[in-house]
């Protein structure tokens, strides 16, 4: 990303952003990293176009022992195969043949954590968002949703495998801290399936914010 292109709100913008390294990834604990990323900013360079958002949502999957992970029982696949790879790499895969979901895979090399990103809320790049999403108008749905969010962020599966130290994909810290209270965890959305699983709650969401996908309380 070359700072000179962008607009002087932008740089200011990136200036205030400590990018996530690999020691926030690669811990063992996905449903502790899942609730640490609310707060934390996505940021997109593509196309020397900015846009971030800050995440809202989130959803921890606990790999090789997850009924609702796409790596239960240890299960490889070429789509998958990034899952194993250790913390801090983008995991999106394609859903229902149309949304494109992006995932934050987490712990070390082998062990397939990963984490489902499912709203957040837009920062940087708006207009950008609503021409990519076909929106006239701002407002919750821009975001929300994990296909929303990566439509809105450009984010398709040929970025699956990106570092997420990359100098036009990463995750970043502003400073911006939650309480626990401002914390809700639920079910996660969507996944029936994976029997007694499907009711852990290792879905994050911030309390009273509209960029939120699904149900807002238990």
């Amino acid at each position: 990303m070359i700072l000179s292109k962008l607009k002087p709100e932008e740089q200011q913008f990136l200036t205030s952003l400590k990018i996530l390294k690999d020691n926030f990834y690669a811990r063992k604990d996905v449903v502790k990293i899942a609730k640490e990323l609310l707060g934390k900013i996505i940021v997109t360079y593509f196309d020397e176009t900015l846009t971030a958002a800050r995440i809202t949502e989130t959803e921890a999957y606990n790999g090789v022992v997850d009924k609702a992970s796409h790596a239960y029982n240890n299960r490889r696949t070429k789509r998958t195969e990034i899952m194993y790879a250790g913390g801090g790499a983008a995991y999106v895969y394609l859903c229902y043949g149309i949304h494109h979901l992006f995932n934050v895979v987490t712990n070390i090399k082998d062990v397939p954590h990963a984490i489902l990103i499912r709203a957040a809320e837009p920062i940087i790049g708006i207009e950008v968002m609503l021409q990519r999403t076909l929106k006239k108008k701002l407002d919750y749905t821009l975001t929300s949703g994990p296909g929303n969010i990566s439509k809105a962020l450009g984010i398709y599966t040929h970025h699956s495998g990106t570092d997420l130290q990359s100098d036009n994909f990463f995750i970043a810290d502003d400073g911006y801290r939650l309480s626990k209270n401002k914390i809700i965890a639920t079910p996660r959305i969507g996944v029936d399936y994976a029997a007694e699983d499907a009711l852990l709650p290792y879905r994050f969401f911030i309390k009273e914010n509209k960029y939120v996908s699904g149900k807002r309380s238990l």
